[in-house]
């Protein structure tokens, strides 16, 4: 059963489309099940002053791209890096984030969701992809 803190956080879509005039983008689908996202960055003096996203993907994707677009609005770049190097573990009952920043992210990256760790990963794996570019 899906949770339905899940559903409610997919259904804030206030960073959901595209940014015509980006400067970083990235596109990432999971060959496992099929969902697809893209995101869309604009980032000045290494902040993100905007970040969008879309794509077709599953309720778990959807909910992860959402809290991270308004998590990552202006961070800097190195602090989303730092944060997405570390998501990867947050599936372990071990891992403990003490950054009240990304606390919302972690409420689902967690043991309990972990059959859809890579649903949830995907975004973050795509805005990795974007700011590298």
């Amino acid at each position: 059963m899906i949770d339905k803190k899940i559903f409610k956080i997919a259904l804030e879509t206030e960073n959901l489309g595209n940014i015509k005039n980006h400067t970083h983008y990235s596109s990432l689908k999971n060959s496992l099940c099929g969902d697809e996202i893209k995101i869309y960055l604009l980032i000045k003096n290494n902040k993100i002053e905007n970040f969008k996203y879309e794509g077709d993907s599953c309720i778990y994707c959807q909910a992860s791209a959402s809290l991270l677009s308004k998590i990552a609005k202006k961070k800097s770049i190195n602090a989303v890096n730092n944060f997405i190097k570390k998501s990867k573990n947050l599936f372990d009952k071990k891992t403990k984030i003490s950054d009240k920043k990304w606390i919302s992210l972690i409420k689902i990256m967690n043991d309990k969701n972990s059959s859809r760790k890579d649903c949830l990963l995907l975004p973050l794996k795509a805005t990795t992809k974007a700011l590298k570019n």
